[in-house]
C-alpha cells in the first residue's frame, strides 16, 4: 500500500492528524505551540515527531530534517491556523479587529513555498474567505505553480454529529483538484452519545467530568424542556440579568436534540452559559467525553484528566473534527494515487 507523507502545522491536540492517518497518510511531523495540546497529541500519536514552537521560528528545512524524508518530496502540508481573528463573533463585535494571529496564515504560505509539497490542505473559519489575506494566499499559491480550490463545508455532511461550517482550501502542483462534497447523511446526537452511562455510574474519567453548577443554576436547568428546549421557557421575568441586557445568544442554556446534530462545539462547550450545551434529557451540561465524541474523536482518544475541565474543553472545541479531516484526507490520498499511477510526478 502507498504511504504518503504529511506534516501538520498548528496541530492542536491532533484532530486533523488523526483523520489524515485514518485516510492513510504517514504524519511525520506536527508543530504546535500550546503545551497542553502537545501533551495530548503525544499521548495519541506516539509515532509523530512533535515540535513545540512558535511557527514563526520554524523553517522548511527544520521540518524536512524532523520528517526524515531526505531528498524526497513531501506529499502533503496541512494545517489549521488559529482562526479567532476571522470568527463570526469576533468580526461582528469588532469589525476592525486586527488579531495578530491572522498573519499566521502567511507563515503557512511561507512554509509551503519553502517545502513545495505536492498537495496543500488548509482549514479555517468561513470568515477567512472574505478577506484580502485569503485572496493573497490563493494568488501566491497560483503564482508558485499550484492549482487551488476552496469551499465552505458543513462537517455534519461528513458523518460528524455536529453542525460546523468550515473553509477548506486545497492546492496541488501535480494536477487539478476539487474540494470534495459530503454525502449529506447525518449522524445524530442520539447515535453518538445515546448509550453512554450517566456520569455518576461511568468508569470513564472523562464521562465523569462536567461542570458542576450551583443549586440555583441546576434548578433553572431543570426547567429547560427536554430534547431541544431553550431558556425561553423560563419566561421574561426569570431571565438572568445578563440575558436581559443582551437579547442575542438565545442558544445559551439550551438543550441539544436527540435526533438532530449538535450545535458547533466551541472552546466553552462544557458551560451551558456559552451555548446550547445542555444534555438532551439529563439536567446537566455535556461531559468532556460527550463533547469529544460529538467532535468525532474515537472513545480511545486520550485527554489527560489532570489538564482539567476548562483546558480539555478548549482542546476539544478548537480541534478539527477527525471524521471531517479523514474525508478530506481520503480524497487527497486517492488523488495522489491516481496522479502517481497515471500522470507521474
Amino acid at each position: 500500500m502507498n504511504k504518503y507523507t504529511a506534516i501538520d502545522l498548528f496541530s492542536g491536540c491532533g484532530g486533523l492528524s488523526f483523520g489524515l492517518e485514518k485516510a492513510g497518510f504517514d504524519v511525520r511531523v506536527a508543530v504546535e505551540i500550546d503545551p497542553s495540546a502537545v501533551m495530548t497529541y503525544q499521548k495519541n500519536h506516539p509515532g509523530t515527531r512533535v515540535i513545540q514552537s512558535d511557527i514563526k521560528k520554524i523553517s522548511g528545512q527544520d521540518l524536512i530534517q524532523a520528517a526524515r524524508i531526505g531528498d524526497a518530496c513531501l506529499d502533503l502540508l496541512a494545517g489549521c491556523p488559529p482562526c479567532q481573528g476571522f470568527s463570526r463573533i469576533t468580526t461582528r463585535n469588532r469589525p476592525d479587529h486586527n488579531d495578530p494571529r491572522n498573519k499566521l496564515v502567511l507563515d503557512f504560505l511561507r512554509i509551503t513555498k519553502e517545502l513545495r509539497p505536492r498537495l496543500v490542505l488548509l482549514e479555517n473559519v468561513p470568515g477567512l474567505s472574505r478577506t484580502k489575506l485569503f485572496s493573497k494566499l490563493l494568488s501566491a499559491l497560483e503564482k508558485a505553480g499550484y492549482h487551488t480550490d476552496w469551499a465552505v463545508l458543513d462537517a455534519s455532511d461528513f458523518n460528524v454529529p455536529q453542525r460546523r461550517k468550515r473553509l477548506i482550501m486545497m492546492a496541488s502542483r501535480v494536477g487539478d483538484l476539487k474540494v470534495p462534497k459530503g454525502s449529506g447523511a447525518k449522524r445524530t446526537v442520539r447515535d453518538c452519545i445515546g448509550r453512554l452511562a450517566k456520569p455518576r455510574k461511568a468508569h470513564d474519567v472523562l464521562q465523569k467530568m462536567h461542570l458542576k453548577n450551583s443549586s440555583r443554576i441546576k434548578k433553572m436547568i431543570s426547567r429547560v424542556p427536554r430534547n431541544g428546549g431553550s431558556r425561553a421557557a423560563w419566561g421574561d421575568e426569570a431571565q438572568l440579568a445578563c440575558h436581559k441586557r443582551t437579547p442575542g445568544f438565545r442558544d445559551v442554556y439550551g438543550r441539544m436534540r436527540w435526533d438532530d446534530v449538535a450545535p458547533t462545539l466551541t472552546s466553552g462547550c462544557f458551560n451551558p452559559s456559552k451555548g446550547r450545551f445542555l444534555h438532551p434529557s439529563q439536567n446537566r451540561p455535556i461531559t468532556l467525553r460527550e463533547a469529544a465524541l460529538l467532535q468525532s474523536f474515537p472513545r480511545r482518544y486520550r485527554f489527560p484528566p489532570k489538564l482539567g475541565l476548562t483546558i480539555i474543553s478548549r482542546l476539544i472545541g478548537d480541534a478539527l473534527p477527525p471524521r471531517f479531516g479523514e474525508a478530506q484526507g481520503r480524497y487527497l490520498f486517492n488523488f495522489l494515487i491516481s496522479r502517481q499511477h497515471f500522470g507521474g510526478w
